[in-house]
This record gives C-alpha cells, structure tokens and sequence, in this order.
C-alpha cells in the first residue's frame, strides 16, 4: 500500500500568512489563475457543497502539519487508522456522487430527447441507460483522463454559466406553474421529526472539502488567505444560487417536490426541456471532479501517489466503468442522495476537518475556530447516526420516470393522498393551455 508513517511537522501558528504556501512550484508547473479556481470551487459546491468555515479549516490543517492533501493530512494527525478511514469515506463520497450525476444525466436528457419530433419515446437510443453510456464515452471520460485539475476551469465556467439558465427557468416556472400545483396540507410546517434526513441530503449538496486541496494546489502562489478569500466569494455565488433554487422549487411543489427537481416539471413543458437540457450538461461537467479525487485516491493508498500515463489511463478507466454500471442499475436519486450525505459528506464535513484542526491547533480553547470545531464535531457524529438510521428505516418515496398528476389534460381529482395528508381536489387542464405555452 502507499502510506508510509512520517513524523508531524507543525510549524508555528504565527507564520500563517500570505507568504506561506503548502505546495512547492516546482511540484505544480502550471497553475491556474484565480479566477478558473473559483469556477472550479463553485462548480463543486453547486454540483456537491456549500461548508465555508470548515473549508478553510481543513486548509489551515494542512498548513499546520506541512501536508498538502486531505489523507497526508488525517495521516500525520490520526496516523494509518485515520488515513484508512479517511480513504474510504474520500473515495465513496465522489464515486456515489459520479453515480448520482449519471442518474441525473441519463434522467434528464432522456427526456430531452423524446421532445424531439418524430422520435418514438420508447426508442433505445433516447433511453437513459443509452444515454448514460454515450455521455459516459464522448464527454465524461474524456474530460476526466486529464491529469490536471486546473484545466478544467474553463469547463467550469460553463457549467456555471448553464447553472445560471437553469436557475431562470426555475424561478419563471415557480411564477407560471406554481400558482396551480395544489399545496400538500402540511406545506408549511418546519422541521418535521424527519428533517434531519435533509441534513443527510444537505451534506451531500454541502461539501467540496475532498477535492479542496486540487483546487487549492491549483492556485497561483496559494496561500492561506488567499484561499479564504476564495472560499468566501464561492459561498456567496454558491449560496444564493442554491437558496433560489430550494425556495423556487419548494414554492412550486410543496411536498409533492422529488429528489430530482427536474422530475415534477411537465413532458411538454418546451421551456423546461430546455432547462433539462442545460442541467444534464451541467452534471456531466461536474462529473469529473468527482473522478479526479477517486483517482487520487486509489494513486495514494495502492500506487505510492505517483501514476505513470498507462495506469493513470487504466485506473480512471476502472473507475467510471463501475460508477457507470452501477447508475445503469439505480433509478432513484433520493436514496443515494441521503446515504452518500450522512455516511460519506457529513464526517467529511464536520467530524474530521473539526478533529484533525482540535489536535493540531495550539490556539487557546477560547478561540473562535476552537469553538466552532467543538459544536461541529458533534453535529456532525448526531447527523451521521441518526440520519442513516432515518434513511433507512423512512426512505423517500421515489416516482422516477413517473409523469405527475398535474401534466394530464383532463379534469384530476386528488383526495384522501396517505402520503401527501391531501384533500383537494382541483382542476389542471389549464396547465395544458396556457402554462406551458
């Protein structure tokens, strides 16, 4: 195996600044400007994450134990059982993640191309599982058999780019369609007992800390504060988008809202079909950051951190190969989001960047980031507990490839829903009139 016991070097807490750097430039000759390391950062927290204040903790972390990776990091404080355990939770996190896209990608486009006309709805080739394999060899594979993370920050700025299309179009529909989806009785109501599988699905959408040291090593003369300069304009680009997209969604659908939001819009809806279009793009360009740590993964635990051109080729290869096979298999997003948030996101997020900062740190316990590592780190361990015993024992209910009540032309009647606790009933054929003209 590739890990290899080193003694701690901790340098003092007071050369934390903007001259300190973690990664050597001859070890990075081409770097990537400022600008491509947001795109990217932003891309991964739209696509996985929003956690600002643990994202530069984790960065802190490696500044005081001299490492330059998220492993080298929980080796050098936690030795070879915290490494172990950190490769696991690293390596799954963004392999259920690249199913989670594919899921998304053969879901979305499929029934992109079943609007096109003329074409027979049960055609193999506008299939998901087609499409899932076609983007798999023409894009996704591709893009991430490049061994530097830095160029894909172009690739970035066009997922961002569709994302903010995307988030149009969900707000227009939230105005349009909105109005005469019925509301589920309890639509209002906060927090439910069952609210911390949200915190499970959250930590999946919140979380960019596996591949923050890629990004970090991508910068030009990297440095703390720079990073943390960074991470804030991130959050707050990430931030808003996210909030619109939750509240626009949730306002139009209430409790009838899936895993996938793009699931409750209407066949027929051309406008929506377009949105489709550009998020299933969006996922397949966020597809290989994901990829990318995968592979960093395995290169560090079986290959010593060095791949010659041959494995590197092989090992990705593998890698989407069976993340591919097992998205042909699944067909419901919600559970693999909950999973993958409370088992893989939420240690990563809370418990370890937490753990590793109380240990290495020899700031007074009142410290403001000591305080804060003392109130996630529990969150974090009750979120993981009980949120897959939730999980588990209350799944979501999954409609996947189901067209909704509210798309068919005819008068609907909708009473006496067990699942929903609705008692309505309501007219739609005006959404086939006029909504989605």
């Amino acid at each position: 195996m590739g890990y290899q016991e080193q003694e701690p070097v901790i340098p003092p807490q007071r050369d934390l600044d903007d001259r300190e750097t973690l990664v050597s430039e001859h070890e990075y000759k081409e770097k990537t400007c400022q600008s491509a390391a947001l795109f990217n950062v932003v891309n991964s927290i739209i696509g996985s994450g929003i956690i600002g204040f643990s994202l530069v903790l984790l960065i802190k972390g490696g500044a005081l134990s001299g490492t330059d990776t998220y492993q080298s990091l929980v080796n050098k404080t936690f030795g070879f059982p915290g490494y172990l355990l950190l490769s696991v939770l690293q390596f799954l996190y963004p392999f259920i993640a690249m199913i989670s896209y594919n899921i998304i990608a053969g879901d979305t486009l499929s029934k992109v191309f079943q609007r096109i006309p003329g074409v027979d709805p049960e055609n193999l080739f506008v299939g998901r599982h087609f499409i899932i394999g076609l983007s798999t060899v023409t894009f996704t594979l591709p893009l991430s058999l490049y061994r530097d993370i830095g160029k894909l920050g172009k690739v970035s700025l066009i997922s961002t780019g569709l994302t903010t299309l995307i988030l149009g179009i969900v707000m227009a529909r939230a105005v349009s369609l909105g109005p005469h989806i019925p509301k589920t009785e309890d639509a209002w109501v906060f927090a439910k007992p069952n609210a911390i599988q949200a915190v499970g699905v959250m930590s999946f959408a919140f979380i960019c800390h596996h591949n923050s040291f890629l990004v970090y090593s991508s910068l030009e003369e990297p440095t703390v504060a720079k990073w943390s300069r960074l991470i804030r304009m991130s959050i707050v680009i990430s931030v808003f988008i996210c909030i619109v997209f939750a509240t626009c969604g949730y306002l139009t659908f209430t409790g009838f809202t899936q895993g996938d939001l793009f699931e409750n819009y209407c066949r027929n809806d051309d406008l929506v079909t377009f949105g489709r279009f550009c998020y299933g793009v969006t996922v397949i360009l966020t597809y290989p950051m994901e990829c990318f740590v995968t592979r960093e993964v395995i290169t560090n635990v079986f290959f010593g951190g060095n791949l010659s051109l041959v494995f590197h080729i092989v090992v990705t290869v593998m890698v989407i190969t069976v993340a591919t096979l097992v998205s042909l298999l699944i067909d419901c997003l919600g559970i693999v989001l909950e999973l993958n948030g409370v088992l893989c996101a939420t240690p990563l997020i809370f418990i370890i960047p937490s753990a590793c900062y109380l240990k290495l740190s020899e700031e007074p316990k009142t410290h403001s980031d000591k305080i804060m590592s003392c109130v996630m780190l529990p969150i974090g361990a009750v979120v993981m507990v009980f949120g897959f015993v939730m999980a588990v024992t209350n799944p979501q209910d999954c409609t996947h490839g189901q067209e909704m009540f509210y798309c068919f032309p005819d008068n609907f009647s909708l009473t006496n829903t067990s699942d929903s606790h609705v008692q309505q009933t309501t007219q739609l054929s005006i959404l086939n009139i006029s909504v989605f003209q």
